[in-house]
């Protein structure tokens, strides 16, 4: 049993992350960051949910560069494949839900 008050979670470091749960290689991952990630594909899909703060995402599709604002409550869905990079606007938490060991 675990109470995670994601408002009050910060890390020492930009995208560090409090593990909160492992469920048959599915991992769940508190993130806080201030700074942008870098451009990835992940080794299989990603759920990505802003939980606070505010988030500029872009993404490429069919070799095009694209970007969306997510906010409190936005989800972003990275299919297999998908080229993304994560830019918070001053500082984040973002629920991070993908294949454990993923980058």
């Amino acid at each position: 049993m675990k109470v995670i008050r994601s408002k009050e979670y910060t890390a020492s470091q930009a995208w560090g992350a409090q593990d909160i749960a492992n469920m048959n290689g599915i991992s769940t991952r508190l993130h806080w960051t201030n700074k942008p990630y870098k451009w990835h594909v992940n080794d299989g899909e990603e759920v990505f949910v802003v939980l606070d703060g505010m988030v500029d995402m872009f993404y490429k599709q069919a070799g095009q560069e694209l970007s969306t604002c997510l906010n409190v409550g936005d989800i972003f869905y990275a299919s297999i494949g998908t080229e993304h990079v994560a830019h918070p606007v001053g500082e984040a938490r973002i629920l991070v839900i993908e294949q454990q060991g993923s980058i």
